[in-house]
């Protein structure tokens, strides 16, 4: 199996179009025919956090429109670099002092976390790891045989959450030999992704994906990061229903971002195309509050009012929870409103 995996990659679409991804800010604003004058306040906050977007997604945005909600997500804006509100660091959801080895995080009961890999198809400009300590935590060749040693003598642990960076970044054939490793733990049942590469680069789902996913005895889920409805073009739609055909669950979470999805209309219209493509909607995110993102912020209050209009929109089958995730809480914290 894993050999036929490593033929299919030779040459696997997805990986040129990785190779092809827009990682200077001049390219970006050539691609959609934005002002030159935007440059300036792009430069600061790239060198902060470098820009990487490929062209598969850059397609799906608008050309010409600044307030592009899939651009915003991706732009770097010199408001990153001003300061931050009380209360924004850069581990704002407690990762490392829940680390017992690294690259394992373990936060909740009966599920664990493993860094699998640093690198990202795309750098969301609010993601909560953009400054984590990649180069200490990653779970490498050194670490991966005490990672497999810690999951196997807690027996608690059903659930094994591959996460990164994007653990989709890492070859079939690499994936496929760690889905082989946890199926050999007897207690473990489920393998959970959680990936964003799928929506930005839709050719990821291909054939030695599927077919490693189909072969292992684990029960697979695969959570997305879709955050608005002008992501899902006909490409995605069909990577997810492929997916799911697979044998594999499929949910979304998303994160509330102030000038991209913060209102009931906009979240209403993904959750519809989402359950079209046989995925769930699952969580809907406060931001967590990682310096540089605060212009992204949505207040408790307001965010509770949107998921209210929501919630009066749709069958609640395709209302995702509220949530917040706050340091050394035993789960996410769901927003409780009337």
């Amino acid at each position: 199996m894993i050999t036929r995996i490593a033929s299919q990659e030779k040459t696997a679409r997805w990986r040129q179009q990785l190779d092809e991804a827009i990682t200077r800010p001049d390219a970006l604003l050539q691609a959609l025919e934005l002002a030159p004058s935007q440059l300036p306040d792009m430069v600061g906050a790239h060198g902060l956090f470098r820009l990487k977007v490929p062209n598969s997604y850059v397609a799906r945005m608008k050309k010409g429109d600044p307030s592009d909600p899939l651009l915003l997500q991706i732009l770097p804006q010199a408001r990153e670099l001003e300061p931050q509100p009380a209360g924004y660091t850069t581990d704002p959801v407690g990762d490392l002092p829940a680390s017992p080895l690294p690259g394992l995080i373990h936060k909740y009961h009966g599920r664990v976390l493993l860094i699998t890999s640093p690198a990202c198809a795309v750098h969301c400009r609010y993601c909560f790891r953009r400054q984590f300590p990649y180069q200490d935590a990653l779970t490498s060749r050194d670490h991966w045989p005490a990672a497999l040693d810690y999951i196997a003598g807690d027996a608690s642990i059903a659930e094994v959450i591959l996460s990164g960076g994007d653990p989709l970044m890492l070859p079939d054939a690499q994936l496929a030999r760690i889905a082989a490793q946890l199926a050999d733990i007897p207690h473990l049942q489920t393998l959970r992704i959680h990936t964003r590469l799928p929506v930005v680069i839709p050719a990821r789902v291909d054939d030695a994906l599927l077919g490693w996913l189909s072969e292992t005895p684990l029960q697979t889920v695969i959570v997305i990061h879709c955050n608005h409805p002008a992501e899902i073009d006909d490409e995605l739609a069909a990577a997810l229903r492929r997916l799911a055909n697979a044998g594999t669950r499929l949910f979304n979470q998303s994160v509330l971002l102030r000038g991209v999805n913060d209102d009931p209309a906009t979240l209403a219209t993904l959750s519809r195309r989402l359950f079209d493509c046989q995925t769930q909607p699952y969580y809907l995110h406060l931001l967590d509050k990682v310096d540089g993102a605060a212009h992204f912020d949505v207040e408790p209050a307001r965010a509770s009012a949107i998921h209210d209009a929501l919630s009066a929109r749709l069958p609640g089958y395709l209302v995702p929870r509220l949530v917040q995730d706050l340091p050394g809480q035993p789960a996410k914290r769901a927003l409780h409103h009337g």
